[in-house]
């Protein structure tokens, strides 16, 4: 799990789907520490929302160029279509963040070759760095 932490944290474009201009949900924070982070950050949310100053679009369909992780921050039951968007678009990595379980759509990520990391936070993770 941790060298597939450490993989997605090395890449540098995240989309965070279900980001959106809450500033009290996780995904706020979160998108704002990737951003502090280096990380270049595309919000994706049925909104198409701005945030942090970052152009959002409603699906990661809509992103008109390439995405390295999609960091995912729905219920778990809509992760596993989030995941195979994911796939569709040939993302490098899907992050489920924390509470946001779908084992199948993990295994499906993995098998189409896909990075995976589940019920995880990269802000926890950065955090526990030096």
């Amino acid at each position: 799990m941790n060298d597939s932490i450490d993989k997605l944290l090395a890449l540098k474009t995240w989309a965070v789907v279900g980001l959106s201009n809450n500033s009290e949900r996780a995904a706020f924070g979160v998108a704002k520490l990737l951003i502090e982070k280096g990380h270049q950050v595309i919000p994706v949310h049925p909104k198409a929302e701005t945030v942090h100053g970052q152009k959002g679009y409603e699906k990661l369909s809509d992103v008109p160029f390439p995405i390295d992780v999609v960091d995912i921050f729905v219920n778990s039951d809509l992760a596993g279509e989030v995941v195979d968007s994911a796939i569709a678009i040939n993302a490098k990595g899907v992050w489920l963040q924390l509470d946001v379980i779908d084992q199948s759509a993990v295994e499906r990520a993995e098998n189409a070759g896909l990075i995976a990391v589940m019920n995880r936070c990269p802000a926890i993770e950065y955090r526990k760095r030096p």
